[in-house]
């Protein structure tokens, strides 16, 4: 793999060497490396279980839509090992842990929504046989069902206007008439599935009972003080009797912003009835089954434009499936309207999305958070509207970018301030060399009768902040000890993304310290109150932002000890490598702690911070949801066998900006990472549900996420050189989410390796995503219909919708 970035040599390696450099803006390794590749990291489920403690199953609902019409679970009851089985009778506080709405419960009550429902909960002496017990629930002699008819698909929700919310609708100018007076047209409709988070730590939680009704519990989540809320609210005490503790999770990837709440409150209920403590540790198979994905869409689109490919008029329906319950699909759908736009202006837009009410699992958040659902089927337009006119894509791209000082004003409002598409687009057509490639490409597909290759080159514009504008708010708590060392803590959680990393390098920057004297400890919601998840990639711009508040305090009141024992002004002091200086003298950092504690100086703090300039009208759809934009853009070179529908990435060069990167070695990670699991979205990660609403793909047997082996040979990855317009930390952009976007280019090489294969075709390849096999096999068939019917299996035949 060949990469070049900001970093030219290995973190870890000369961790030793950037000691004595300064702690921001270099490539230092994670914070918790060793202790992965060790196997000395502790998740939730390495928390040493206290004695006593029992293990929960849950007991899962046989149909998607069915009255429950009686439960014998004596039988369950009876089982080895069983201590106590629970319902939704057994909840004394709310039986909810819907994030918004009050319409998702814990445990189901006389109906049952989808197949894989928690219905009953199992607390027995070890895991395994309360699993077993749990299993007892498939049986007839247990719950007797009615079953009810079900909903599937959001076709069909859309088609019965079923919803868990109002639609969205955001309009403006007058695109009908633009569609209508231009001199080209297309019109059409698209498909995305959704895709399942595939963290590799499964949903968890240990509740720990306390004296005076108190509650510890250990949560795999990126919500802690979600979960201390809804756990109080199930138990109907005052949310200071619980206390959530998060050290780390093995990924979350917005599958656990909401959806751990379940876990943490079955895990609580029954350490409180059983005053044990309580471990709830879902199964992959149940996991699946119980928890929601990234949601699928299917869209109506069209658009009228000129013979530049530029956009007059456009409109598009975009239909989420929402599943049985609200849960975060209001702001996914929200995210998904304000980026449709992706990169382009759009003078005349008409945007509808829907979030339809079907009996499956209850989607949620995914990594990009709607974003992804918004700006794919822009891309799919141009592409479309370039095979129309029988040119590059890319022109047709260039011809629609946002300009600077004029078509720069988003369909909802906001002005694209910090536009650097156009620059980053030049550079990376350079060091790609796009034109030569497409034109040896083109000769490669005339003389390769089976083998084509495609080309494609996709940008992305995201926005980044919580379109909630109150989410945007962290605290921190920062001690420095009379040794010097520094210990801090703040609301967002470490989920292998570096966030504690990036927070420490923060802090250490600001006392001027190696990055080996600062310490971050566990998201504790009894330390830091009323946090927002780490979620919408604004962990470190938050976090990072309220450490560096609370550290400065601190430091200001050190520099004024230093200025009366050193000479001089406290504005004049300097903190760097290990040492304070001022005036001409400078003292050791302990050394000045040391004087600073025998002076009772303060040597603790907290920090506060809010997003500026955020604010959005829910109503009209407008505002300024973003405090800043992130831009990057890739392109991407891909084989086909038209014989079997297989294909592979040859090569993938991106370039991506991350502001002034506060660790490039960790958001080059980022960026590797959210390209190869956006492109497994779109390519091999494909969820199927039967005709009883039995989800068929839910387990790494059936659903395939990339490997190793995906990964191109040809990785060429960058970093944008820039800085943030605006005054983050360090002046960094966020990394987590926009990369996840930048595969879109595999997809639409897959497209334009499908049309090469039938160049006398002049519309647009009709390949549903994920591009699977059987999906390229149908496109390549409804291009060139005289082809050989090919063998499909039963996915690639049902409605990939639903």
């Amino acid at each position: 793999m060949n990469r070049t970035d900001a970093f030219v040599e290995p973190a870890a390696t000369h961790a030793a060497a950037h000691e004595s450099e300064a702690s921001i803006g270099v490539s230092l390794p994670h914070e918790s490396a060793a202790l992965h590749v060790s196997g000395e990291a502790t998740y939730t489920d390495d928390v040493p279980e206290l004695q006593g403690t029992l293990h929960a199953a849950l007991g899962l609902s046989r149909h998607a839509h069915a009255r429950i019409v009686s439960m014998d679970l004596d039988a369950v009851r009876n089982a080895p090992g069983v201590i106590a089985v629970l319902t939704a009778e057994d909840i004394p506080g709310e039986n909810n842990c819907g994030p918004v709405l009050h319409d998702d419960p814990i445990l189901a009550v006389e109906e049952v929504l989808y197949l894989g429902q928690p219905v009953f909960a199992v607390i027995a002496e070890s895991h395994e046989l309360a699993r077993r017990a749990a299993a007892l629930a498939k049986s007839d002699d247990v719950i007797r069902y009615e079953p009810l008819e079900a909903i599937l698909t959001p076709a069909e929700a859309k088609a019965r206007q079923q919803f868990v919310l109002p639609p969205l609708h955001l309009k403006r100018g007058e695109p009908a008439a633009k569609i209508a007076a231009a001199p080209n047209r297309i019109s059409g409709t698209f498909e995305v599935g959704g895709q399942e988070q595939f963290y590799l730590e499964g949903q968890i939680a240990y509740a720990v009972p306390k004296e005076m009704d108190g509650m510890l519990v250990y949560s795999s989540t990126q919500h802690p003080s979600e979960m201390q809320q809804v756990v109080a609210h199930m138990l109907d005490w005052p949310a200071h009797n619980v206390v959530c503790e998060c050290r780390r999770m093995g990924g979350g990837f917005g599958g656990k912003e909401s959806q751990s709440a379940l876990f943490a409150c079955v895990a609580s209920l029954a350490a409180k009835r059983l005053r044990r403590p309580v471990k709830l540790r879902a199964d992959r198979d149940d996991d699946f089954m119980i928890t929601g994905k990234r949601h699928d869409a299917i869209y109506e689109y069209e658009a009228g434009f000129d013979d530049s490919g530029r956009i007059l008029g456009a409109r598009v329906e975009i239909a989420l499936r929402a599943g049985y319950s609200a849960d975060l699909s209001g702001a996914v759908a929200t995210r998904a309207v304000c980026h449709f736009d992706n990169a382009y202006y759009l003078s005349d837009v008409d945007i509808v999305a829907l979030c339809c009410k079907t009996n499956t699992q209850s989607n949620t958040a995914f990594r990009g958070f709607g974003g992804p659902q918004g700006a794919l089927v822009m891309e799919v337009m141009l592409d479309s509207i370039a095979r129309q006119l029988n040119c590059d894509p890319l022109d047709v791209r260039l011809a629609n970018y946002y300009g600077i000082g004029e078509r720069d004003t988003t369909p909802y409002g906001q002005r694209v301030e910090d536009n650097i598409i156009a620059p980053l687009t030049d550079e990376l057509l350079g060091t790609s060399d796009y034109r030569a490639r497409r034109t040896a490409i083109a000769a490669f597909n005339a003389n390769s009768p089976v083998l084509k290759r495609g080309l494609a080159f996709s940008p992305v514009k995201f926005g980044i902040s919580f379109n909630v504008p109150f989410l945007n708010q962290a605290g921190a708590l920062v001690h420095v000890y009379k040794d010097g060392s520094v210990l801090v803590n703040h609301g967002g959680t470490e989920m292998g993304q570096g966030l504690n990393t990036k927070v420490a390098q923060v802090v250490a920057n600001q006392f001027g310290l190696p990055l080996s004297r600062v310490r971050v400890t566990a998201t504790d919601t009894s330390k830091i109150a009323n946090t927002s998840a780490t979620a919408a990639s604004t962990g470190s711009d938050l976090n990072g932002k309220a450490a560096e508040a609370a550290a400065r305090t601190i430091r200001e009141r050190l520099a004024e000890l230093a200025a009366r024992q050193l000479g001089g002004s406290a504005g004049d002091a300097q903190f760097a490598n290990g040492q304070v200086s001022v005036n001409g003298g400078a003292m050791p950092f302990e050394q000045l702690v040391g004087a600073a504690y025998l002076a009772r100086v303060q040597l603790w703090s907290d920090g506060f911070y809010t997003t500026p300039k955020v604010h959005w009208d829910a109503k009209t759809l407008t505002g300024h949801p973003f405090y800043y934009f992130a831009y990057g853009a890739a392109v991407s070179e891909v084989v086909i066998d038209t014989l079997t529908g297989e294909w592979k990435l040859v090569r993938a060069d991106v370039l991506h900006d991350a502001g002034q990167s506060i660790n490039p070695a960790i958001d080059i990670g980022q960026v590797e990472g959210g390209f190869i699991q956006g492109m497994g979205w779109l390519t091999t990660e494909e969820l199927w549900w039967n005709c009883d609403g039995r989800l068929m793909t839910h387990a790494p047997s059936t659903y395939k996420i990339p490997a190793v082996s995906d990964t191109p040979a040809a990785f060429h990855v960058q970093l944008y050189q820039n800085h943030n317009a605006e005054p983050t930390v360090f002046r960094s952009k966020a990394v987590g989410e926009p990369p996840l976007l930048l595969p879109f280019s595999v997809f639409l090489a897959i497209r334009d390796a499908i049309a090469a294969a039938v160049p006398d075709a002049r519309e647009a390849p009709p390949l549903r995503a994920p591009a699977t096999p059987e999906a390229i096999l149908d496109a390549l068939d409804a291009l060139q219909p005289q082809r050989a019917p090919q063998p499909a299996t039963e996915p690639a035949t049902t409605d990939t919708a639903a």
